[in-house]
């Protein structure tokens, strides 16, 4: 089977076809077009941008294939919870019902939390990680989450919060951090690059308060220690370094309430080699690569996959 994904976040427009013989995911990715200086868009400039970049990335995911998928998976909201909605997933939304009705195949709905966690584990090679319960962390612009996922009959994957940040989250740390050094949103890899620049070693306690984290303060001290002089790259390393110590925390409470389980890690701010190296050492933890990290269809296309599965075995 040829499985199409499509995923429009407040980031990135993403398209993806799964081969489900092979195993083989092909993608294609637009980032949003953000103005130097600015923090990210409003939701009436991301639909726009979506708008026009959808079909772009239609066009060069199947460039140079022909075939009819056989069933579209799309995120249609942040995540799989009462209220959680925003419009610019109303973009993929409805360009997936188009595909369906057009080619006469189904479409399958989850959230972009969904397909973050999915795909993580595709990355990872653990797929079959959807018939047992986990751990799993969505760190992204949007979601500092610690979550217990376990196997759902009817959505593929029931998820239950155990921890968030209370207020910044850590994707929007490390871009608040990265416009402040004078980078471009989003900032991720170049904090990065600039923190590997750093010799510092910063002893440092989080704010947390039974397994969800307070963020906020690590761009005041940011800003503090670029005021007193400190190095930018000896700032970046700061900012990764509190985060990375937030994430420790938030998995040690739920492991200690849950049981020792598998610790998935997803979304964007986990690409980050940093914070990755430190988590590997100290959990049983499984990574998606920095492709499937960052905001992408591959899950969504792994969703409708095991959903359409599902139904013909039925």
């Amino acid at each position: 089977m040829k499985i199409l994904g499509i995923d429009t976040s407040n980031y990135t427009t993403s398209a993806a076809l799964y081969d489900t013989v092979s195993g083989e995911i092909r993608q294609e990715k637009l980032l949003l077009p953000v103005k130097k200086g600015e923090l990210g868009l409003r939701q009436r400039d991301a639909v726009f941008h979506h708008t026009k970049q959808l079909p772009i990335v239609i066009e060069r995911l199947f460039e140079d294939i022909r075939v009819i998928p056989d069933a579209v998976g799309v995120s249609v909201r942040p995540r799989n919870t009462d209220g959680s909605y925003m419009p610019c997933f109303l973009c993929g939304e409805g360009l997936a019902e188009a595909i369906s009705a057009v080619n006469r195949i189904q479409v399958f709905k989850t959230s972009h939390q969904v397909g973050h966690i999915l795909a993580a584990l595709y990355s990872a090679k653990k797929l079959e990680f959807i018939n047992e319960r986990f751990i799993a962390f969505h760190v992204s612009g949007g979601t500092t989450d610690c979550l217990l996922v376990e196997p759902d009959k009817e959505s593929i994957l029931k998820i239950t919060e155990i921890g968030a940040s209370l207020d910044l989250k850590a994707g929007q740390a490390v871009d608040r951090v990265g416009v402040m050094l004078g980078l471009k949103f989003p900032c991720g890899r170049q904090l990065e690059e600039l923190a590997e620049k750093s010799v510092r070693i910063f002893k440092i306690k989080p704010v947390l308060k039974e397994g969800s984290c307070c963020l906020s303060g690590v761009e005041n001290k940011c800003a503090k220690m670029l005021a007193d002089g400190e190095t930018p790259e000896d700032t970046a390393m700061f900012c990764l370094e509190y985060i990375y110590s937030a994430i420790r925390g938030m998995a040690l409470y739920a492991l200690e309430k849950y049981g020792i389980l598998p610790v998935v890690f997803a979304g964007g701010v986990m690409s980050d080699t940093i914070i990755r190296k430190q988590l590997e050492s100290e959990f049983s933890a499984y990574f998606a690569e920095p492709e499937f990290s960052c905001d992408n269809a591959a899950g969504t296309a792994v969703f409708a996959a095991l959903q359409f599965q599902k139904g013909q075995r039925a």
